[in-house]
């Protein structure tokens, strides 16, 4: 297969699971000025990752950054990462292999946001722009009010802009309205669109009303170098021990283990139940716990350092996903790389994620998720950790994911450059009035970027000279994982 011939449909897996992906050798660019040069016969890209969301704060789509941008570097690519002040972490930091990290002095707002300024990180934004020299700019979650500013400027300074989307949304209640039109403002004029599983392409598109051909779907992966089975896991008939790892809150379905442990408990003396992870819910599982008198079955560990996950996975037999939504979850491949039988609720791009003698799927209930748990420990003896490691390590791999990235890189890159008139008849399109609303907050936005270009020519704006370092083919995408935040 030719490079010229992919089309966002090779991206796909053929079948319910992503396998890796032969990619072929990138033509060079067509367009002046896009990049530095040429890796081989690759185009070289620039790239800032933006979003609210990074380490030290630790979840899905921060160790997907982190990971991701790993593997870039190794493949040759400069990239930069643009996120908020966490704490006292302010100014630039670098992390593994020179991944350099602008923690701009906005603080969280709420839920790890930074307070929506729509022309507040204009200045900043262009500084590190130019100072870097980027290429690409690359936004991460539809949650992220950074990512939604940083896209909005970047078009407007005329760069190629990439977005992933990491979650999966509503379409009823008066916040999925709201959300589902400031994310349709902002991919109204995106290059191309990244989405971790099918369900999530179908949800986004329908969310943003993007064209289908211009999103892609990547898998995330998981770094099998760290997540690795025990070397005996112990299969006693006189004990099973179930591990659940999550936020406890109303989305990752904490309310159903509410009902779940005491029936299963009932039905199995001989099973405990590990829970690790912090959250609003949390309280309810104690009440429960003290309610069927379950202390000594129901073991609750609090938030969980991400040094201390693996540990925790391996002291179990069978892993609980309770999500009521899910995009991807990593959770799930973390524990299969480990050697863990999974149960997981049949929601979102779940289905996925691992063949069907991996997994045991339930519907979003108690009953049927009971169901799954004794079909679980009926199969458990069959279960062959080493093995199960083994098939995740194959199917699931980081530098795959940044290859196939890459790709996607290379298709923006070639997206023909649009003056402003042209672009605001792409936002006029988003709706009677929030499309006019939408040209005005554009054209406001490119006369404080041409004000800016007055009081700040780019050519005063020293830039930051690149910093070359020797990268081990060998080594792991997630070596030194920074942070020790909770789950």
């Amino acid at each position: 297969m030719s490079r010229k011939n992919l089309s966002p449909s090779t991206l796909k897996p053929p079948s319910n699971l992503p396998p890796r992906s032969t990619v072929a050798p990138a033509p060079p660019p067509s367009q002046p000025g896009n990049a530095d040069g040429l890796m081989g016969d690759r185009e070289r890209h620039r790239i800032l990752m933006v979003c609210d969301f990074f380490y030290p704060n630790f979840g899905g789509v921060e160790s997907h950054i982190y990971c991701l941008s790993q593997c870039l570097l190794k493949l040759g690519h400069k990239v930069v990462v643009l996120t908020h002040a966490y704490g006292n972490r302010s100014g630039v930091r670098y992390m593994t292999h020179g991944l350099r990290v602008y923690y701009i002095p906005w603080r969280p707002f709420l839920m790890q946001n930074a307070l929506p300024t729509f022309y507040g990180t204009l200045p900043i934004m262009r500084t590190i722009l130019v100072r870097e020299k980027i290429t690409l700019v690359h936004g991460h979650s539809a949650f992220s009010t950074l990512c939604h500013e940083a896209l909005m400027h970047a078009r407007t300074m005329g760069y190629k802009v990439v977005f992933t989307d990491h979650s999966l949304y509503g379409f009823a209640d008066v916040g999925s309205i709201h959300m589902n039109k400031v994310l349709q403002f902002t991919l109204a004029d995106v290059s191309q669109a990244i989405c971790v599983s099918h369900t999530s392409k179908e949800n986004t598109v329908l969310r943003s009303g993007l064209p289908p051909e211009k999103v892609y779907v990547v898998p995330n992966a998981v770094d099998t170098a760290m997540f690795t089975p025990a070397p005996e896991i112990p299969r006693s008939n006189d004990e099973i021990v179930i591990v659940v790892v999550s936020r406890l809150v109303y989305r990752k379905g904490a309310d159903l283990l509410v009902e779940v442990i005491p029936e299963v408990c009932r039905l199995y003396p001989h099973v405990r139940f590990v829970v690790g992870g912090d959250g609003p819910k949390r309280v309810r599982l104690e009440e429960m716990r003290e309610k069927h008198f379950l202390q000594d079955r129901v073991e609750m560990l609090g938030a969980i350092p991400h040094s201390r996950v693996r540990s925790v996975l391996i002291s179990g037999h069978i892993f609980l996903n309770s999500s009521l939504t899910e995009a991807f979850c990593i959770a799930i491949l973390e524990a299969a790389s480990c050697g863990l039988l999974t149960v997981s609720t049949r929601v979102g791009g779940v289905p996925e994620v691992l063949p069907d003698d991996m997994v045991v799927l339930a519907e979003p209930d108690p009953v049927d998720l009971v169901r799954a748990i004794k079909k679980a420990i009926t199969i458990l003896p069959t279960i062959d950790p080493q093995d199960m490691h083994k098939r995740v390590k194959k199917l699931y791999d980081w530098h795959d994911v940044a290859r196939r990235t890459e790709i996607v890189y290379d298709r923006a890159m070639k997206c023909p450059n649009q003056n402003l008139l042209e672009r605001l008849g792409r936002y006029l399109s988003c709706g009677s009035w929030a499309g006019k609303l939408f040209c005005l907050v554009m054209i406001i936005d490119f006369l404080l970027f041409r004000l800016l270009q007055l009081v700040q020519p780019t050519n005063d704006i020293e830039e930051v000279p690149d910093m070359v370092m020797a990268l081990g083919e060998g080594s792991s995408a997630g070596d030194d994982i920074p942070g020790q935040s909770s789950r």
